[in-house]
């Protein structure tokens, strides 16, 4: 693979078919991917372009520009941005809590998004803000960007993959019955409601993975894995079994302690696959101060 393209070889005899089916069958590209590199001519077999029903054959060499011109109504804004892992596919920032992700019609400035289209500005890349995960405006932690459209492509198909990985980490209410579980509970969006979910069977199967690392008189701190990513999943799921995350005014206990402003949960460590060598990436963050302030006051207790 080069920087700025996917090159491929035909090396059997059983790959000689149309390159459409190659492609997606093969290489397991988007459709999306690959039509609109094929209308943009981006798309080469052994140095010509070509057309999708063209039949390849054994030594055929395939090459995919990724780069295209692209452009996105977000407006630069500069910003400290904390970058934990870049290159030229991929990015992971570590999340400050209280930001938004991506513009909304409440927010529609001050996201995540604004400052990274001012960081590629910057820099000089003609990327576009591809979001790989999201994060709650008052959860903490990284979130994966991809920075061209295979990349982001590659990234959400391997998310279903036990190679990738999302752990968080939360202060909760009150003493887990077991140290370390699973929780295997569907969570449902009522119709009067466009905000909260509720655990309900009418709803989308949800699986958090759950460890206690740290335990303390009053909560302890729980790592948490997502083997599916439902919105609120970790929130809805742990107070739904008595253990209501610290700070969370929406899932949470009303009359919470005054050592933190917003929901106890920070995003700290990814593990995926690069989009392309495969090479596991692993990235850890360190508990937000905020956190570490509350685990204090929870130990001196």
């Amino acid at each position: 693979m080069s920087k700025n393209k996917l090159i491929f070889k035909i090396e059997k005899e059983e790959y000689c078919i149309k390159i459409r089916d190659y492609l997606k069958q093969v290489e397991k590209l988007s459709s999306r991917l690959i039509r609109g590199a094929a209308r943009e001519g981006r798309i080469y077999v052994n140095g010509n372009k070509i057309k999708m029903s063209y039949i390849l054959k054994k030594h055929d060499l395939i090459e995919l520009d990724i780069v295209k011109n692209e452009s996105q109504n977000i407006e630069p804004e500069k910003m400290d941005i904390d970058v934990v892992y870049e290159d030229e596919d991929v990015m992971v920032v570590n999340k400050k809590s209280g930001m938004v992700v991506h513009p909304t019609r409440s927010h529609p400035q001050g996201t995540l998004a604004n400052g990274l289209i001012y960081y590629f500005r910057e820099k000089g890349e003609n990327c576009i803000v591809r979001l790989v995960s999201r994060l709650d405006m008052d959860t903490s932690g990284l979130i994966i960007i991809a920075k061209n459209q295979f990349a982001h492509m590659a990234l959400s198909r391997d998310m279903n993959f036990k190679e990738f990985e999302k752990s968080y980490l939360a202060i909760v209410h009150g003493k887990l019955k077991e140290d370390k579980g699973t929780i295997n509970l569907p969570i449902y969006r009522p119709e009067e409601d466009r905000i909260k979910r509720v655990v309900d069977k009418r709803g989308q199967i949800s699986i958090t993975h759950f460890q206690v690392l740290e335990s303390y008189a009053k909560g302890e701190l729980v790592k948490l894995t997502l083997e599916t990513g439902r919105t609120h999943q970790i929130r809805v799921h742990l107070s739904h079994i008595g253990h209501p995350i610290y700070g969370d005014s929406l899932y949470g206990i009303k009359e919470d302690c005054d050592f933190i402003k917003r929901q106890a949960l920070h995003a700290y460590r990814l593990k995926f696959p690069h989009p392309k060598t495969g090479k596991i990436i692993e990235i850890e963050s360190k508990l937000p101060e905020d956190m570490a302030i509350l685990r204090d006051e929870l130990v001196g207790n």
